[in-house]
């Protein structure tokens, strides 16, 4: 949400402006052309017959190609990123390591990494606001000390070490109340990491048929409830 001060009045005029500096008259004019688009020439015709008075460049575009959701939607085909990734590949490869410990591949779904998860951290700690850029700063020093400890306990790197090295490791980060007070900064980053993991994965396909997940779905019929539920509700 944008900090700068709203310029819209309190009446609610047509030419007031919301936050993101659209007046309420140009959400009813693209309001008003949605409407009536489906019954438009099609998008081949050689002059648009949508209204297009006082649209923003780009949304005339839009209009005359069929409707396609609202002015503001996202291309979610052709997704624009607005920031450069911060985490080096050296960090990329620490951070993929400790997603596979959260997250390990088993028998039902691949590992944390396989599906992608710390590109979605790295996006996710680059984006340019305050928060995400405090959990870079968390993120990078808590990689960072992986390396060291793993170093000082095992000669090597954090992902060089063998899952039993990396396991001791993240037995005295991988919570919070019962971490050493030396430990504590280092649980608070690996407390952080395994939410963002979560996040990532159970997003992917993959970790959505983990969970057993599968939206919604066209039924040829509905049975009901099963036995079991209804009787352990009382019902049956």
């Amino acid at each position: 949400m944008s900090d700068e001060p709203r310029t819209a009045d309190a009446t609610g005029s047509d030419d007031s402006l919301d936050a993101k500096g659209r007046s309420r008259r140009r959400a009813l004019q693209v309001l008003a052309v949605a409407a009536v688009a489906p019954a438009l020439p099609s998008a081949g015709a050689a002059e648009p017959s949508a209204p297009t008075a006082g649209l923003e460049p780009g949304e005339e575009q839009a209009i005359a190609g069929g409707p396609r959701g609202t002015a503001t939607d996202p291309d979610l085909l052709r997704p624009k990123f607005t920031w450069t990734n911060r985490l080096s590949a050296a960090e990329l490869v620490t951070l993929a390591a400790l997603c596979d410990m959260i997250i390990p591949a088993d028998g039902k779904s691949p590992s944390a990494s396989a599906v992608g998860v710390p590109a979605y951290i790295n996006h996710w700690v680059s984006a340019p606001y305050d928060g995400n850029q405090r959990e870079l700063i968390r993120v990078r020093g808590g990689l960072a000390w992986l390396n060291t400890e793993s170093r000082k306990r095992f000669g090597k790197t954090f992902a060089r070490a063998t899952t039993g090295e990396r396991t001791q490791v993240c037995d005295d980060i991988c919570f919070l109340p019962r971490a050493k007070e030396e430990h504590k900064a280092a649980a608070r980053f690996f407390d952080r990491v395994r939410d963002l993991t979560a996040e990532g994965f159970y997003t992917t396909d993959a970790g959505m048929k983990d969970l057993g997940y599968i939206g919604n779905m066209a039924l040829p019929k509905f049975d009901g409830p099963p036995p079991a539920v209804l009787k352990h509700l009382g019902l049956a």
